[in-house]
């Protein structure tokens, strides 16, 4: 394997202009889509391959479908917040205001997945009548905070990447639901 060659192409992943609001809002709606195909995806999947998931209620598998999909944000986050916490030396040497490529890549597909997840709830909650209070004043106020990151391009990356650490243990918690049912 050619480490170098592998290196080079990660920071071409992760090399753009992220001062342009263009690419700042491509990055938003890309996380989005992303996270809104892992979400029809494991939809189709559930149906085609689980006769339990089929008997369900419609609530049941919406909630199903967002669990895979945060359990898949909750890996990503947590390489992220880990590589922030344990191993970039930027972020060793400055915890207020260092920013890097890579932290805005992950800061911003986030983001587009927080507003994913905004509009699954609050359409969630207007079809099957529902209104969870706290799960939609927790998923505004991390809008809001991302959002806050989105608009200030000076702002650290430290700390939102530590609060996307939190997501850990998303995963095994999406797991433990869904093996559940």
């Amino acid at each position: 394997m050619n480490f170098a060659y592998a290196a080079e192409t990660l920071s071409v992943i992760f090399d753009w202009d992220y001062v342009l609001w263009e690419v700042r809002l491509k990055l938003v709606a890309a996380g989005f889509f992303f996270y809104l195909t892992v979400f029809l995806l494991a939809h189709w999947l559930a149906s085609w391959i689980s006769a339990s998931y089929r008997t369900l209620s419609g609530k049941d598998k919406v909630f199903s479908n967002i669990a895979i999909t945060r359990g898949l944000l909750g890996i990503q986050s947590c390489v992220a917040g880990l590589w922030a916490l344990l191993i970039d030396p930027v972020f060793q040497a400055d915890k207020v205001y260092s920013q890097q490529k890579w932290s805005w890549f992950h800061c911003l597909i986030a983001s587009g997945f927080i507003l994913f997840e905004n509009v699954v709830v609050h359409v969630s909650n207007i079809v099957f009548r529902t209104c969870d209070v706290f799960l939609v004043v927790h998923h505004l106020f991390a809008f809001g905070g991302l959002l806050g990151l989105i608009i200030n391009i000076k702002s650290g990356h430290y700390l939102p990447l530590m609060g996307l650490l939190l997501e850990m243990s998303t995963p095994s918690i999406c797991m433990y639901w869904l093996l559940r049912r």
